[in-house]
């Protein structure tokens, strides 16, 4: 299975941890209309720089919309409000609201599965997408990413991390949960050389079908760890129980993650000017501190980056 669905179905498993939060936690004046045309998102009103909505190509400006795709549900990215509505919800989602405001032309998102969504973009379906898209060299050939976040996997502990763990290299010679056929159980795999010559003993993988089994473990004292993506991790450890159950681990050797990889907004290569509009607006949100938001409200403000750039990955 590709290591990108293999994630993508182990995230989806956290909206059943955390779906009780969810309402609480997107309510509010989150991605709300606001006077003349503004918008709120996290708390913060954003208005439209006319100079970024001027740098717009005219098939945008025509539209009056950005069409965005996304992959729903993928927990804290893409969400629902509610199960079995169409209301959407999650840091994408939000980040999206954030840049059509700025830029002045709102982001319109529509549901999309993962496989198909390079290929609606290419076909002209979509000026781009929101879709925790890992951003690499192959599919840099045939669309062009705005980059946002850094995620790899990470960290998840009960709740004041009572086993004082900081780093993977303080999961030797433990119990630690991870789903079964994920790149967190190659992780911890290859970290057991590590183990061997650190004399901590190996780590005792516990592997389970879903993340849910594997957190239940956690929850219950079976192990003392559990690895996942990070995102998914911040955002079980903000809403699971209203934040009392669980931690994040944050390793500052590794704010991204374990093996990050950059997450871009893909688009359209037959839209440069567009492409370049994002990354500006972005930094702009990024500079007066709405991003951070943003990626707080999800639990995973260490995953964003500092510079707006364009197809980031090297490999």
């Amino acid at each position: 299975m590709n290591p990108h669905t293999v994630r993508r179905l182990a995230a989806a498993a956290v909206v059943t941890t955390a779906f009780t939060a969810l309402t609480a936690c997107s309510g509010g004046d989150d991605s709300a209309p606001a006077a003349s045309g503004s918008v709120i998102v996290a708390g913060v009103k954003i208005e439209k720089d006319p100079a970024l909505h001027d740098a717009l190509p005219e098939e945008i400006k025509d539209a009056g919309t950005v069409k965005v795709a996304t992959d729903v549900p993928y927990p804290p990215f893409e969400m629902y409000v509610k199960e079995g509505e169409s209301e959407l919800t999650g840091l994408d989602y939000d980040l999206g609201q954030a840049l059509g405001a700025k830029l002045g032309v709102p982001f319109t998102f529509t549901p999309q599965k993962f496989d198909g969504i390079v290929p609606a973009i290419q076909a002209g379906r979509f000026h781009a997408a929101m879709s925790a898209i890992t951003d690499n060299k192959e599919r840099q050939k045939v669309v062009d990413f705005v980059d946002y976040s850094q995620s790899g996997s990470g960290i998840l502990v009960a709740e004041g991390n009572p086993e004082n763990i900081a780093t993977v290299d303080d999961l030797c010679g433990k119990k630690v949960a991870v789903q079964a056929a994920t790149n967190q159980l190659d992780l911890l795999k290859s970290h057991q050389a590590e183990c061997r010559k650190a004399g901590g003993g190996q780590i005792d993988i516990q592997t389970f079908p879903k993340d849910s089994d594997a957190q239940l473990a956690l929850r219950s004292g079976k192990v003392v760890a559990q690895v996942l993506t990070k995102p998914a991790a911040g955002w079980t450890a903000k809403t699971a129980d209203d934040g009392t159950t669980f931690d994040l681990v944050e390793d500052p050797a590794a704010p991204g993650g374990y093996n990050a990889s950059p997450n871009g907004i893909a688009v359209s290569k037959k839209l440069p000017e567009l492409t370049d509009a994002i990354r500006r607006a972005l930094q702009a949100l990024i500079d007066d501190g709405t991003a951070t938001k943003i990626f707080e409200k999800y639990g995973v403000a260490s995953i964003a980056v500092k510079e707006a750039t364009k197809n980031a990955a090297v490999d």
